[in-house]
């Protein structure tokens, strides 16, 4: 296993017992570069209008296409490290 795919394991593990919550937009970045590094570009269809948090979590992750996934997983630890 790679250092840096370990370092964003150990990343995802202390998102859990983040200090604090961070607002609704660090979330949602938080889960678009997971989305990024773990599964690559978003292939998934656009939800609908009425799922409001669906379309908000599918239009952060599509933000990132074209992103590499160990540059998504490096963004995600930088992030947390700074949340922390």
């Amino acid at each position: 296993m790679s250092d840096l795919q370990s370092q964003f394991e150990a990343a995802v593990a202390n998102s859990k017992s983040l200090s604090e919550r961070p607002d609704n937009m660090t979330l949602l970045k938080l889960y678009a570069l997971y989305k990024q590094a773990s599964s690559g570009d978003n292939a998934d269809k656009k939800p609908g209008f009425t799922d409001m948090v669906g379309r908000a979590k599918w239009d952060a992750w599509n933000t990132l296409k074209g992103t590499a996934n160990a540059d998504a997983m490096q963004q995600y630890v930088d992030l947390i490290e700074e949340l922390s």
